[in-house]
């Protein structure tokens, strides 16, 4: 499938690059990409390897407010403005429902989506989700000390907060500070605060979408009951553990989230 990367402007007054695979009024299931959201402090990049492992899918997968080549005004980074941003750029798109994938925080988002857009999400494929993340982390403080310009030493230290058990590729990785060393030290700040200080989506009402949830069994940030808790939060969702694997299920086994994404979104393509 052809793919490019679009500037869109966004009622919320903000322009985002996006990623578009394929043509967002052909898919199979009647006119539902799948829309990919990445984690806090990447950047649609982070999807490359899973990009690749779906080829004939159409896709849509933008930088969030505040990362990647995204505009990155001064405030407005809470739960709920980032999620205003995503429901407008599907309806800049002229995409009415998506099928949402998050990955870490952005498996946040996804699910506040869920929440106040229902009708624009068409199912979620949640890896590596928080239950909640309100409350500040143990690492709040050393972000609160950041300034201007970020050390690249300061980002590579960061990526050590999250244990792999597989070998990710050096390109990855360095992608992934490049990621980093995009944001200042303000976004970095409101965009972590704006993620501790929400209410959690589960917390705040029912998510009634069909959805699946993938979590490596040696995630150190999210627990296996806040798992068990969340796929209990949500209606008929399935919980599929991955052994052998940390937090970052995306970067250690993108092929294998595309095959269990393949498999869940079979269920709803015509004639299937």
């Amino acid at each position: 499938m052809e793919s490019e990367v679009r500037t869109v402007a966004l009622r919320t007054g903000i322009s985002v690059p996006c990623f578009v695979q394929g043509q967002l009024d052909q898919t199979d299931d009647g006119g539902v990409p799948l829309l990919l959201l990445h984690a806090w402090s990447e950047s649609w990049g982070s999807f490359d390897r899973l990009i690749a492992s779906l080829p004939s899918h159409v896709l849509v997968a933008p930088d969030l407010r505040g990362h990647g080549g995204a505009e990155k005004p001064e405030n407005a980074y809470s739960l709920e403005d980032i999620v205003e941003d995503v429901a407008a750029l599907l309806e800049a798109l002229g995409v009415t429902r998506a099928h949402v994938l998050g990955s870490s925080s952005g498996a946040y988002v996804a699910q506040q989506l869920a929440l106040a857009h229902a009708q624009q999400v068409a199912s979620l494929v949640l890896v590596g989700a928080p239950l909640s993340l309100h409350g500040k982390p143990p690492f709040a403080n050393e972000v609160d000390s950041l300034s201007d310009p970020i050390s690249e030493n300061w980002v590579r230290e960061s990526l050590s907060w999250y244990r792999l058990l597989h070998r990710v590729p050096a390109s990855y990785i360095e992608d992934r500070v490049r990621d980093g060393l995009a944001m200042p030290a303000a976004i970095w700040k409101a965009s972590l605060r704006g993620f501790y200080e929400a209410v959690p989506p589960t917390e705040a009402g029912t998510i009634s979408v069909p959805t699946l949830i993938l979590w490596g069994a040696h995630d150190h940030l999210v627990p296996r009951q806040h798992q068990e808790t969340l796929r209990e939060r949500i209606p008929g969702s399935r919980l599929k553990i991955y052994k052998q694997t940390g937090h970052l299920v995306l970067w250690e086994c993108p092929e294998r989230v595309a095959e269990d994404v393949k498999v869940f979104l079979k269920k709803f393509i015509k004639g299937a």
